[in-house]
């Protein structure tokens, strides 16, 4: 088997495989099984991981990650865990994505230009990186064809796939998290207008702008992020991490005399999301202004364990004067006529958690596909 074939694309065929999301703080795990014109979900985990395990998205301690790698499947809710397959997250920080534009050419011409392409772009070398690559863009009005570029270093992949190994876990494919995203929040994947996904983690947020066909735009930071917020307001109320994490959630922004020094609280880290925010409005605006096709932002879905900052959505939405909302982790998995969520049906997970497994979910429903 060639690892190159299951970094970003599957070579298995007709095998269950299950959701496997690793980040710095945790392992989600999530299997789903076809049901009628939906999915129902399997099994399921949230096992969180000792500081120093992952740092930055690197593997430092492979033998203890591979400990409790088996421990979180032996642990898992719902029916156990029988298979070895899986789809695996890679940190979103180590991948490099990128939209090159082409003159307007065919795929297979695409496929021998591509190489050089991506040289000139990667700022690695071809031999230190895993890279995939796909056309997100070829309208017949343009005078142009864009390509997204994956790329993600070979030390990097290569060191998950040991201990991956080494717990019984064999990878079908890895994908990074933003591509799980979307498959998780967006309707059938697609969007009828440019869409910017914010991914609130525990110790850094995630920005990825979907447009037309495919992802055109992803970052990460650690300047704003769950954790951050929770210190705030613990430093600010003189608290204990707990407790902040529970006024967090009951108060939140409510700017009301008796709560405000929450709200105060937040406000720093609010101004940096707010700021971060713009730039990548800005930048998908600078990049739309060169295709007369492209509209810009119409849409901000926020997912992630720090998108239940009760009433952060509607505080951005009048900072930013954009729509934004709570992403919808089942809107693919348990679908009604209206793509509404009927919230008596989720099993295991309540609505406000499964924000947190928005990854993990995008990744269990490609390992349900595996299946015919």
């Amino acid at each position: 088997m060639n690892l190159k074939d299951i970094v970003f694309s599957n070579i298995y065929k007709n095998l269950p495989s299950f959701g496997l999301d690793i980040s710095d703080f945790s392992i989600k795990i999530a299997q789903l099984k076809k049901k009628n014109k939906g999915f129902e979900l399997k099994s399921s985990n949230r096992f969180s991981l000792p500081e120093g395990i992952i740092q930055e998205g690197e593997i430092k301690n492979e033998k203890k990650l591979v400990e409790l790698l088996r421990k979180a499947i032996a642990e898992t809710r719902g029916e156990k865990i029988k298979t070895k397959y899986a789809v695996c997250s890679l940190p979103e920080q180590h991948a490099f994505v990128k939209v090159i534009k082409f003159p307007k050419m065919g795929a297979n011409e695409i496929r021998e230009a591509i190489k050089w392409e991506a040289e000139a772009n990667i700022p690695f070398s071809l031999d230190e990186v895993y890279f995939s690559w796909q056309i997100i863009s070829s309208q017949e009005k343009s005078n142009h064809t864009d390509v997204l570029i994956n790329a993600v270093p070979r030390k990097l992949v290569d060191k998950y796939l040991e201990v991956l190994r080494a717990a019984g876990i064999e990878p079908v494919v890895f994908e990074i998290e933003s591509t799980a995203i979307i498959r998780s929040l967006l309707k059938e994947g697609l969007a009828t207008k440019p869409v910017l996904i914010i991914d609130l983690g525990f110790n850094r947020t995630s920005f990825v702008i979907f447009s037309e066909n495919g992802m055109c735009f992803t970052n990460s930071t650690s300047a704003v992020s769950n954790k951050q917020m929770l210190e705030d307001i613990a430093q600010k109320l003189n608290i204990d991490f707990k407790k902040a994490q529970s006024l967090k959630f009951k108060i939140g922004l409510d700017a009301s005399d008796e709560d405000k020094e929450i709200f105060n609280a937040l406000l720093p880290s609010l101004a940096k999301l707010s700021e971060k925010i713009k730039k990548c409005i800005s930048f998908h605006k600078e990049y739309g202004e060169k295709d007369s096709g492209c509209l810009g932002v119409g849409e901000i879905i926020l997912c992630g364990g720090g998108a239940n900052l009760k009433g952060l959505a509607e505080y951005l939405s009048a900072r930013i004067k954009i729509p934004v909302s709570l992403g919808n982790p089942w809107i693919n998995i348990l679908p009604d006529k209206r793509g509404k969520l009927d919230l008596k049906k989720i099993p295991a997970i309540s609505y406000d958690e499964s924000l947190a497994y928005a990854t993990v979910l995008g990744l269990a429903l490609r390992g349900a596909d595996f299946v015919n």
